[in-house]
């Protein structure tokens, strides 16, 4: 059995929530922290739930220490409720998370982004990624991922519309997605999940990583 800590952020979506069902049946890790806003239920001797106001997490920063920092937290439009909010879940809460877990002396972090993140996009959600993706790089981890998963696979707690309608066009289009379109490839939320924890393992630097990529790094767990 391992000895490390894992402290994940966003363990209730689709790939936060695999990402912990993988942690718990990896030998490497001994202990894994989750912050959620909400108890999820999850019983598990390795799992200490850690109920917190994503909005003031001053009072829990002492708690964000261990080894390894998985940060999947995304939301959409319509669940944010407003633009302002969604820009607070997904680009200022995962750096104001890695700033305070750096100042605790993590090393390691891996964080999800998007497929197409860039803070000169045109597109809003693209933009505000690849600007969360800027903040985050500017920060001193010994071992930083960043990954751009395409369309995610994999059945959600909540339905997305737009996602399921997304989900049958890329059926379509799939096949012919070769070369440098290998990456816009729909990617099972697993290999998301597996990929980001092989990152953790005796990396060094910053890396980005796209959707391709993350299928072959999955390939090795």
């Amino acid at each position: 059995m391992g000895s490390k800590t894992a402290i994940v952020f966003g363990a209730t979506g689709l790939v936060g929530n695999l990402l912990i069902e993988e942690l718990i049946n990896s030998a490497d890790y001994l202990a894994i922290k989750i912050f959620v806003r909400q108890p999820t239920g999850i019983s598990e001797p390795k799992v200490e739930e850690i109920i917190a106001d994503f909005s003031n997490l001053a009072p829990y920063s002492h708690k964000i220490t261990g080894d390894d920092l998985f940060i999947c937290l995304g939301t959409t439009i319509n669940k944010a409720g407003s633009l302002a909010n969604m820009e607070k879940i997904d680009r200022d809460l995962p750096v104001q998370i890695a700033k305070l877990a750096q100042n605790n002396g993590l090393k390691n972090i891996a964080v999800v982004s998007s497929i197409g993140a860039a803070e000169t996009s045109r597109n809003y959600y693209l933009r505000i990624k690849g600007e969360m993706e800027t903040d985050i790089l500017k920060l001193n981890f010994e071992n930083t991922a960043i990954v751009r998963p395409s369309m995610l696979l994999g059945e959600r707690k909540e339905k997305r519309i737009g996602e399921i309608v997304g989900k049958v066009v890329m059926k379509t289009v799939q096949p012919v997605l070769i070369g440098r379109l290998l990456k816009y490839r729909a990617i099972h939320a697993r290999d998301v999940a597996r990929a980001m924890i092989l990152m953790m393992q005796n990396k060094k630097g910053k890396s980005i990583i796209e959707s391709d990529e993350l299928k072959k790094i999955a390939k090795e767990y």
